[in-house]
């Protein structure tokens, strides 16, 4: 079945400067691709729709690059909602169910990490299903892990897992959060005190192209 899907792309890509002085994130390339359209190419490769992105700065850049295209906008023209506003906002253009949910600014190699989560999802057990890459994988990574898995998949925070920037998520519960704006950090911790949340490690390459130092990473890792 056809699985909704929302890419953030609202970000003000800071770590990204001066790249993104005039040219949003998502537009930025590695090799002959925008980051926007290789996380497009995932999400069309696994049959996700509708899909939606989400927009604000330089938003009309992003609009514009995707005119014609079979790509919902939500567009954040005032205050940027972070990922849990944000997918809230775009639930009407989404459906009722889950949805997926995808990063731009990550290169991948190995298994479409969609299709993969798709493969592992048990809506049975799992509120949230989050691609992870192990920490000493994660290309171009900063910081330490976010989780550990237990060994049925369950996650909790801190650990020697990174969230891969990819999952399949229930969006029921963020209309019981007030907040305007808030990350969907606040609604995996609920889910994590549920026992609901459950990690997919993700069996490929993977690249943060989060800062300029990692176009070249990035592409090293497609080059193979």
């Amino acid at each position: 079945m056809p699985q909704p899907l929302m890419i953030f792309a609202a970000g003000l890509g800071t770590r990204m400067r001066p790249l993104t002085d005039t040219c949003p994130k998502p537009l930025i390339r590695v090799g002959d691709r925008t980051l926007l359209d290789r996380a497009l190419d995932l999400g069309r490769d696994t049959g996700c729709a509708p899909i939606a992105v989400n927009t604000h700065y330089l938003g009309q850049q992003i609009a514009d690059h995707l005119a014609g295209q079979d790509v919902a906008i939500s567009p954040e023209p005032q205050t940027i909602l972070d990922t849990g506003g944000g997918l809230r906002q775009a639930l009407p253009l989404l459906g009722r169910g889950p949805v997926m949910t995808l990063n731009p600014d990550v290169v991948w190699t190995g298994p479409n990490p969609l299709s993969a989560l798709q493969a592992a999802w048990d809506g049975d057990r799992m509120d949230a299903l989050l691609a992870l890459i192990p920490l000493a994988q994660a290309t171009a990574r900063k910081g330490a892990g976010d989780f550990s898995r237990a060994d049925d998949g369950a996650l909790t925070r801190k650990g020697d897992f990174v969230y891969a920037g990819a999952q399949i998520i229930r969006p029921d519960l963020l209309a019981d959060i007030p907040d305007a704006v808030f990350s969907l950090n606040l609604l995996w911790d609920r889910l994590i005190a549920r026992g609901r949340v459950f990690g997919m490690v993700h069996r490929g390459g993977w690249c943060d192209v989060g800062y300029p130092e990692a176009i070249p990473m990035a592409q090293a890792l497609l080059d193979g």
